[in-house]
């Protein structure tokens, strides 16, 4: 694994030429901060050595390296799920290389459920923290010391300040923001009424399919980390529906802007 770190990282320095200490996982609600980035340099995954390519409807494929702002960034426009079929090695390849470029700092966002009642569809969430329920663990194996530790320290695995600086963000433009724990499960199905209430009851207020991996990895690697999720559907009794797929882009697709320039804010502050 390694070796494909470096060969990957060896590639991309190539291809660009700034070195961005700031990483961002675009998930649901932040595909189109790309518009909003200058100087771009887009590389396609399957051209990258050793990436895997994203297979979901919805998610690009693609690593931008640009400006957002006076910022250089490093943007994954897509990104790898478990429930695809990916090992969680794979599923996390991508910040190992991060890390091997030079950043020190990620920022995710995605879609989840929130199970709190006091959250409504299309509420930013800012993630306070997380509780992994996938069956496997993305450390798991041998570990190598220059990668991290080989047990990591997970006590802030979301950089309170960084949280601090999001909500004074927020706060500033009048975006509502709720904050809480995103439980992460492999999916894909979406939740029974059942596991609703058991995340609710074990002390998630939002569940979903991705970010929990990557976060690990990245505090593993010793990055910052900062997460936003949208809540897109309820699963609250009394207010849970059916969900599918497309109306979960549509509510992350009217939530953009908001996080977007909560995002843009704090690339500026970092």
């Amino acid at each position: 694994m390694l070796k494909k770190i470096q060969e990957t990282a060896d590639f991309l320095k190539k291809e660009i030429s700034a070195r961005p200490k700031t990483g961002i996982i675009l998930g649901t609600g932040l595909g189109n901060l790309v518009t909003q980035m200058t100087e771009k340099r887009e590389i396609p995954y399957d051209i990258i050595p050793h990436f895997p390519v994203s297979t979901v409807e919805g998610h690009s494929g693609k690593l931008i390296f640009g400006k957002l702002g006076d910022v250089d960034i490093m943007a994954m426009q897509g990104r790898f799920h478990y429930y695809e079929g990916y090992e969680m090695k794979e599923v996390t390849f991508p910040v190992r290389v991060m890390k091997a470029l030079g950043i020190e700092n990620l920022l995710v966002s995605n879609a989840s459920g929130g199970m709190n009642p006091d959250f409504e569809i299309g509420d930013l969430m800012i993630i306070t923290d997380h509780i992994n329920v996938f069956p496997e663990h993305p450390l798991r194996g041998k570990n190598h010391n220059e990668l991290g530790a080989r047990f990591p320290d997970m006590s802030e695995a979301y950089s309170k300040d960084f949280i601090l600086r999001a909500k004074d963000i927020a706060e500033k433009h009048s975006i509502k923001v709720v904050e809480g724990v995103y439980v992460g499960t492999s999916g894909p199905t979406f939740e029974t009424p059942a596991e609703y209430n058991y995340f609710r009851i074990i002390g998630g207020d939002a569940v979903g399919m991705s970010t929990v991996p990557e976060v690990i990895v990245a505090n593993h690697a010793g990055m910052r980390v900062f997460g936003m999720s949208i809540i897109t559907d309820l699963g609250v009794p009394g207010k849970i529906v059916e969900v599918s797929h497309e109306e979960v882009q549509e509510i992350g697709n009217k939530a953009q802007p908001l996080m977007t320039l909560i995002m843009k804010e704090l690339v500026a502050q970092l």
